[in-house]
């Protein structure tokens, strides 16, 4: 079985994923870390926004959330094949829809009911192992400077040699600017106190779940940061690894 899971040295071709284990694992990802969606239907121009809302392995059931704008809706009720595409993290992953989605409820919301996919196309764009945290294993970060009145407080989501995710709770998008450095940034790390400045490469506001999201890069590390930050790293590959062993040997 391929493993699209493990660590890669640069960007890898594309690969198509067959077995459901990986495929759903890989709709699973997008899912916890609510990665926007992109539908298109075949024949028409106009794109449509969605997002993973439940994956159903015994049942072979995909839920996705209300499309935007609703208009798509109609396409989608005259049982039109569509396309999807996502990114995370630099890994492109996508399907085919060729028989439509139903139109349904998932907890009191409109929503919209298929198979999950036969095949999923997984591209690793990323030169850079990004290993994923556990709810359990959660990391408190702080984010501040001299752009910010005051700093905020939320989770690590991810993490690279390069950069994370964190989520921080409210709207606080209007504050951070794409691009701009901060020169502080904190996280409390299982294997120290990791403290740099970084780069704000993007940030987006999530009005059902009401958290921000921001995509960080590492600015000008030292040494001993960047030794840091890769014993963590490594030490998350290797639980990641090791479930996965145990999950599906």
């Amino acid at each position: 079985m391929s493993n699209p899971f493990a660590q890669d040295c640069g960007p890898q071709p594309p690969k198509v994923l067959k077995a459901p284990v990986e495929i759903v694992a890989n709709l699973r990802l997008l899912q916890q870390h609510h990665d926007p969606l992109t539908l298109t239907f075949h024949e028409r121009n106009q794109r449509f926004q969605s997002y993973v809302i439940e994956v159903d392995r015994e049942r072979n059931l995909l839920v996705l959330d209300e499309m935007m704008p609703s208009d798509g809706e109609r396409y989608l009720q005259n049982g039109e094949a569509f396309s999807v595409e996502s990114q995370h993290d630099g890994v492109r992953i996508a399907w085919d829809c060729p028989t439509g989605m139903r139109t349904g409820e998932h907890q009191g919301e409109r929503c919209y009911v298929g198979a999950i996919p036969g095949e999923v196309l997984y591209h690793q764009r990323r030169n850079a192992f990004r290993a994923a945290l556990k709810q359990s294993e959660q990391v408190k970060v702080q984010l501040g400077g001299t752009r910010l009145r005051t700093p905020l407080e939320g989770l690590m989501l991810d993490i690279s040699a390069s950069g994370c995710k964190t989520r921080f709770a409210g709207d606080v998008s209007k504050q951070l600017q794409p691009g701009q450095i901060y020169e502080v940034f904190c996280a409390s790390l299982s294997v120290g106190k990791l403290e740099t400045a970084i780069e704000l490469r993007h940030v987006r506001y999530d009005d059902k779940l009401d958290v921000t999201f921001a995509g960080l890069h590492f600015d000008n590390l030292s040494g001993l940061q960047q030794r840091l930050i890769e014993r963590f790293v490594y030490q998350l590959q290797r639980e990641a690894r090791r479930f996965e062993s145990d999950t599906f040997l």
